[in-house]
């Protein structure tokens, strides 16, 4: 069993198409079916089905991919020591950011990392909160940027920056004027974010203290993007709760109102980095850090 198989393996487990994932891996169908026969005749284990023209996972196969990934991240880890070993930042570094985070506070970090270390390749993935403190966990990620408060196994945990959540409105709408309360919530139609989110979490802390619930709103849709949010509040008369960065830098046209909370405690909420306390911390997490403490 080699390193490639492991990586075509799971291209295919991903993808349920030999095709697409030949073409991801800039290699021929023929060498992609031929490295997982081998894969599989090497081990008598049948990893896939094939009916027709598709190609689905076996029990075998949904068994074998997590020691699949966890191999596959172990031999990274590897790689980013010993690249790790010369005298300045190269190599890999991977990162995972929630939304607000990955589109708002880290390309310009990330852009003047990769001018001071031409050498070292950057790959940033986006999630929620959720998904990118596993990826932590998992070791698929070197770091992670999240919103809010996480606890998730033994993953360190460190604030770099602070955010606020603002109630967001079409312009023109009542409720940019009118008196606040837990029960003007409830008149209100809702547009929120997805379960997982940073932002969604923060929403919930902030409609406790008023004595709310998601369930006590009308919740007419649920976005896993700031954007398609502030677009539905555009367009329509619902309200939604999002990061005050984001409608500074997307509501420049005036479409979209926003309110800073008095009526009740500010919600507010820290940006995290998380990393693994049992991973080795390269040359090139160190630079990263140094140049978000250094504003």
């Amino acid at each position: 069993m080699t390193l490639d198989q492991l990586r075509i393996f799971l291209e295919v487990a991903e993808r349920a198409h030999v095709t697409r994932a030949a073409e991801a891996l800039k290699m021929t169908q023929s060498a992609v079916s031929a490295a997982l026969r081998a894969l599989e005749s090497t081990h008598g284990v049948q990893l896939f089905d094939r009916v027709g023209r598709g190609i689905t996972l076996t029990e075998a196969g949904h068994r074998f991919v997590p020691a699949a990934k966890s191999v596959l991240n172990q031999a990274e880890t590897a790689e980013l020591i010993l690249d790790d070993l010369s005298a300045r930042p190269r190599g890999r570094l991977r990162i995972e950011a929630s939304q607000t985070v990955a589109t708002y506070v880290l390309p310009p970090v990330l852009v003047r990392l990769r001018q001071a270390h031409p050498d070292l390749s950057v790959r940033l993935g986006v999630g929620n909160t959720s998904s990118v403190a596993r990826a932590v966990a998992d070791g698929a990620a070197d770091l992670g940027f999240v919103e809010g408060e996480v606890v998730l196994g033994d993953l360190r945990t460190r604030v770099v920056a602070r955010d606020e959540l603002v109630l967001v409105m079409r312009r023109g709408h009542p409720a940019a004027r009118s008196a606040m309360s837990a029960q003007a919530y409830r008149k209100l139609d809702w547009v929120m974010r997805e379960e997982g989110s940073g932002t969604r979490a923060e929403v919930e802390v902030h409609l406790a203290q008023l004595g709310l619930s998601r369930d006590d709103l009308a919740v007419l849709l649920e976005i896993p993007s700031n954007e398609a949010v502030l677009s539905a509040v555009a367009g329509s008369d619902c309200v939604s709760m999002v990061s005050r960065r984001v409608v500074d830098a997307l509501a420049e046209d005036g479409a979209v109102h926003q309110r800073r909370v008095t009526w009740a405690p500010r919600p507010e909420r820290p940006f995290t980095v998380l990393s693994h306390p049992e991973r080795h911390r390269t040359r090139a997490v160190e630079a990263l850090m140094a140049l978000i403490d250094a504003g």
